[in-house]
């Protein structure tokens, strides 16, 4: 029984909090904390700091404000995965511009959130991305998928010189609507290892880092079309 206990703290999701609002952060703090499968590690007030207590503390996920002082967001978040590589970043802002969202997902950033969204969509972020998978907000994720229209617009006769399996278009074409690793799974009739595995895959393929740099890598190349 005591085993037991063990291995369930083992497998709680060490979290940072980096944020220069510090009102805002210390309200995360004490939420994330009592959630269940959730330890809070440290909290930070700007990007250096935070930069700084990720490469200490290694956690497996980082909530990370765009808007700091001494090291933007997007500048902490590149250090951050450069220093440690396995930390999942989440970015949670007040911006809702598109340019943001680019720019995080670019530089590794596997979910971005916005301050409104509710403590519980938070927790879910998190334990989201800790399973190797992607998050945005729904109202970020409509501007996503208008962006991804516009690019692949142009260059309609371009041919991208890296294919994918049929399978491996399946796969993304669901990553594409929304779709975590276990509807996946059920829609295509294959295990949830498999699903990880073409999706590991795709990333290799296209030399990216993140589920949501694919999906906008693969519009743009023409590799799948949108509704």
């Amino acid at each position: 029984m005591a085993e037991q206990t063990t291995d369930a703290e083992r497998e709680a999701i060490r979290v940072l909090v980096v944020d220069d609002q510090e009102l805002f952060r210390r309200g995360l703090v004490m939420l994330l904390a009592i959630e269940s499968g959730i330890e809070v590690i440290g909290e930070a007030g700007d990007g250096v700091e935070g930069t700084t207590l990720a490469s200490s503390t290694a956690p497996d996920v980082v909530l990370l404000d765009i808007r700091m002082p001494k090291r933007t967001g997007i500048e902490a978040c590149l250090a951050i995965k450069d220093a440690v590589p396995s930390a999942k970043i989440i970015m949670l802002t007040v911006s809702d511009e598109e340019a943001d969202l680019y720019e995080a997902v670019k530089s590794g950033a596997s979910g971005y959130l916005l301050k409104d969204s509710s403590i519980e969509e938070v927790a879910q972020a998190v334990r989201v991305v800790a399973d190797g998978q992607s998050l945005i907000s729904p109202s970020m994720a409509v501007k996503l998928i208008d962006e991804f229209k516009q690019m692949s617009r142009p260059e309609r006769d371009h041919v991208p010189g890296l294919r994918l399996t049929e399978r491996e278009l399946e796969v993304l074409r669901l990553v594409a609507t929304g779709m975590n690793n276990r509807e996946i799974a059920k829609e295509l009739f294959i295990s949830e290892n498999t699903v990880k595995n073409h999706v590991r895959n795709i990333l290799e393929k296209l030399q990216l880092h993140s589920r949501m740099e694919a999906v906008m890598y693969a519009v743009k190349e023409k590799l799948l079309e949108l509704p």
